[in-house]
């Protein structure tokens, strides 16, 4: 079986130390890598994983022409790093362009350390920008421990967005939304044809009956296999979805096939 780990994080060598300590910090949680590419390489082939998704987020407008400029320079046969952009930034869809140019593979967005809501208007041209480019868009959807009473992507806010923007692909990470999960399973799973949902976190925190159920009425082959790693662990997720006892086929597409077609491979 091959695997592709569709969210995984990992950052540039003088930043990766103090940065996994303060993320690591903020979520109570211990690291699984020591955040840097390489240590992240390492960790994902002793688990079996074949690639990996490498996920950036740039946290100040300043940021997103450094962290795309890494992101470029990271790719790899096993590794398709996706852009960021910032919101607020003046040049967002020039950069947008940037990222399609330099063979990036979509943008993710944190709305919680980005400070917006998905479902603002100011941010639907953006949307529709990543449509026109073929960019497809991993947001992080629900609870995030940096905002823990305030939530900036419910399963409601990402019905909204799908709806506003059917030609462009959306990728909600956490099963639709961390913590969410019972208004993803009755609101969200099967409703968009635009919307794949990722697997980072269900192997420590979803109960295996409910992901079962949400990867049924969401269509297995509209399901991407993640970890989220440092945060959580591929063998925790292929293990959780393994126990569901899919037919080979359903596997397949979960654990690469679905990520094969995205990404272009």
């Amino acid at each position: 079986m091959e695997y592709i780990d569709f969210h995984v994080h990992a950052f540039a060598d003088k930043i990766a130390a103090r940065t996994i300590a303060a993320l690591a910090e903020t979520a109570w949680t211990k690291p699984a890598t020591d955040g840097t590419l390489a240590g992240t390489e390492q960790a994902m082939r002793d688990w079996g994983v074949d690639g990996f998704a490498l996920l950036s987020i740039a946290t100040k407008p300043s940021q997103h022409l450094v962290c795309n400029n890494w992101a470029a320079s990271a790719k790899s046969d096993h590794i398709f790093p996706f852009g960021s952009i910032h919101p607020d930034g003046e040049d967002v869809m020039q950069e947008l362009e940037r990222i399609k140019s330099l063979g990036l593979y979509g943008i993710k967005l944190h709305p919680d350390y980005q400070h917006f809501f998905v479902d603002e208007e100011r941010m639907i041209p953006i949307y529709r920008r990543c449509g026109e480019l073929g960019l497809p868009i991993i947001f992080h959807a629900g609870l995030d421990p940096i905002s823990p009473h305030e939530i900036h992507c419910t399963p409601d806010m990402a019905a909204c967005i799908l709806e506003k923007c059917p030609e462009t692909t959306m990728i909600m990470a956490h099963l639709g939304g961390n913590a969410l999960w019972n208004e993803v399973e009755l609101d969200l799973a099967g409703n968009f044809p635009n919307l794949y949902l990722d697997t980072a976190l269900v192997g420590s925190f979803v109960e295996t009956e409910q992901l079962g159920r949400i990867i049924e009425k969401q269509g297995a082959d509209k399901v991407l296999f993640a970890s989220d790693c440092p945060w959580d662990t591929p063998d925790k997720t292929i293990a959780k979805i393994r126990s569901l006892g899919l037919p080979a086929e359903q596997e397949q597409m979960i654990f690469a096939g679905n990520a094969r077609r995205l990404l272009g491979l």
